[in-house]
């Protein structure tokens, strides 16, 4: 139960609608300001950033075009991408900076909002549970970022090139909405930070016994299957791309197996000290 200052007050229901109320506010006005800087620097944030992956100087084109070339393709290298961008609305471009500036927001304020969750959460726990999760927000927002650099530099060319280049035929033209372009972007950047959250989230449903190490196990067939689908979700339809996503999943599905027998092994010696104690 959430205390205040004085450990033998409770709080009560509305006190803790209060106080996660200012949680939110405090994270919404962290957004905002960022959002705001996101706003004033659009330069950075579109020309850098948003269109960067339609550029052939790209950093992961260049990496794919030499692996390309050593195998005796071209596949990724080329001189300008074979389409347009445009905005056919008349409130189309300033709607497109004011949401991105505000998902950018959401995610250079992404530990910081972390944060304010643990504030709220952690008076809850007990001291050992405190002291074992101490590394929670700085690893969650290694992750988290790990997962948007993942997407940014890997899934967003990958599906840019895919499908910038893909034609039914010669009479079509590609020439895409902006709103179109950037939700790409931003799904594909968005979906990468939360999969990347995987072990944290195994970590949580193993602290409170909704999960298992047996129970990762034996499920790793079926946990392959869902990785595919979620990979042909994220990425465009071709089997590189597919691959190239479900690789890091499935470590970090591995990774969240040794998490969670972890978190057991430390539940099962902590047990094993209570009886200790109570027989003595």
């Amino acid at each position: 139960m959430k205390k205040t200052a004085s450990p033998e007050k409770e709080m009560s229901f509305l006190d803790h609608l209060e106080e996660l109320r200012w949680h939110l506010i405090r994270s919404t006005i962290a957004v905002v300001v960022l959002a705001g800087l996101a706003f004033i620097f659009k330069h950075f944030i579109f020309d850098v950033l948003i269109f960067g992956p339609t550029k052939p100087e790209f950093p992961t084109y260049a990496m794919f075009c030499e692996i390309s070339r050593y195998l005796g393709m071209d596949t990724f290298c080329f001189q300008e991408m074979p389409f347009k961008i445009q905005s056919r609305t008349m409130a189309g471009q300033f709607s497109a900076h004011m949401w991105t500036s505000i998902y950018a927001g959401i995610i250079v304020a992404f530990p910081y909002i972390l944060y304010e969750f643990w504030r709220f959460i952690s008076p809850g726990l007990r001291e050992k549970e405190r002291k074992s999760s101490r590394g929670f927000i700085l690893i969650a927002s290694v992750l988290f970022f790990l997962g948007v650099l993942f997407g940014y530099y890997l899934i967003t060319p990958l599906s840019i090139n895919f499908l910038g280049n893909y034609q039914v035929s010669e009479e079509v033209i590609n020439q895409f909405d902006l709103d179109s372009y950037i939700s790409l972007v931003r799904t594909s950047v968005l979906a990468c930070g939360i999969v990347f959250e995987l072990p944290i989230l195994m970590y949580i449903l193993t602290k409170i016994g909704l999960v298992t190490p047996e129970i990762l196990r034996k499920y790793r067939k079926f946990a392959l299957i869902i990785v595919l689908i979620l990979s042909a979700v994220i990425t465009p339809p071709d089997i590189v791309s597919q691959i190239i996503v479900a690789i890091p999943i499935l470590i970090l599905y591995e990774v969240s197996i040794y998490i969670s027998k972890i978190v057991i092994r430390n539940q099962l010696r902590e047990e094993r000290r209570k009886k200790k104690e109570e027989g003595q």
